[in-house]
């Protein structure tokens, strides 16, 4: 039985919170961002700009607006350097023993060694048990799907409330409660049928968590469903490759991203790769003379320093006029 959030390719992965999207399913997760930060630091060193445009999704990841600060480092693996003929195996090898993880995504890139290509390479791997485990509920209707439910009910065993924290609770359609887990991370499920960008509702959530004055304790007669969910999702930012980056001799080839996620009654497992390979082009041309001739219509405008306005204006259009 497919979970709601389960058909690979219908979920929209977006590169960070603040991006628009028309897709009702999508997610978000910071291992690109995390790419993308050191593709600036380390090999660009400069903000990412394209000559004749830049793209939406390119200004919002530039903003840096998440980072490896938010994560415990035993979370995630980094890789920066030159494309080398060992480079696939040293990746491999590194999140083998770090996480006990093989790699979804390295068959996907061009690893052909070469002086002036470059990869950035990241692994975002969270693996934990809720306090807990809930209850599984079995089957039930997720708007018009049969999905598996996980929870609390009325046959319960009451020491499951103490895993449930509530944020507030407005109506059944307006809520979010927090899910205890065994480890440092935290659940926070919140419904709600906005389709703004993820950081208006993160945002959204915790002003109504602040203002919200009834009972945030998850009481005996309380009741608690949510569904199994289970995907794999694999993304190709082909907004931000093929061109040059503005200032520099740098060409992205190739910018992807991976999630694998599965949440259930017992806890939560997430995997996410992401990696950017580029290549560093010949010198640029120098560029072509150019011609700066007045030799057909044009306006002289006349100007004090330090002045806003002209006081002065002139277009010559027939030269016979002004000889």
């Amino acid at each position: 039985m497919l979970t709601p959030a389960m058909a690979s390719g219908n979920i929209d992965v977006l590169p960070t919170m603040q991006s628009k999207t028309n897709v009702q399913d999508r997610v978000w997760v910071g291992t690109f961002q995390i790419v993308w930060n050191d593709f600036m630091d380390k090999i660009a060193f400069t903000q990412i700009k394209f000559p004749g445009g830049t793209p939406v999704i390119v200004n919002e990841l530039n903003k840096q607006d998440f980072t490896v600060d938010q994560l415990n480092e035993k979370c995630y693996y980094k890789y920066v350097g030159k494309i080398k003929k060992n480079t696939k195996k040293v990746i491999a090898k590194a999140i083998k023993r770090k996480f006990k993880e093989t790699s979804d995504l390295l068959d996907q890139l061009d690893l052909t060694p070469a002086k002036n290509r470059f990869i950035v390479y990241a692994m975002l791997k969270k693996d934990f048990e809720f306090v807990n485990p809930f209850d599984k509920l079995g089957q039930s209707v997720f708007r018009d799907t049969e999905a598996e439910f996980f929870g609390i009910d009325n046959n319960s065993d009451k020491a499951l409330d103490d895993g449930v924290k509530v944020l507030f609770y407005n109506n059944p359609s307006d809520f979010a409660v927090v899910l205890d887990t065994n480890s440092k991370d935290e659940v926070y499920l919140y419904k709600t049928a906005t389709t703004k960008t993820f950081n208006y509702i993160y945002s959204d959530m915790l002003k109504k968590q602040q203002a919200y004055e009834g009972d945030v304790k998850f009481n005996e007669a309380d009741e608690l469903k949510v569904p199994n969910l289970k995907f794999f999702e694999e993304k190709s930012f082909d907004e931000v490759t093929g061109k040059r980056i503005k200032g520099t001799n740098l060409v992205i080839e190739q910018a992807l991203e991976t999630i694998k996620f599965e949440m259930n009654n017992t806890g939560v497992k997430l995997k996410s790769e992401a990696a950017i390979t580029a290549m560093m082009t010949a010198l640029l041309p120098p560029s072509e003379p150019r011609q700066f001739f007045f030799d057909d219509t044009f306006v002289v405008f006349l100007k004090e320093k330090g002045k806003a306005k002209p006081y002065f204006a002139l277009r010559v259009y027939d030269i016979k006029n002004f000889q």
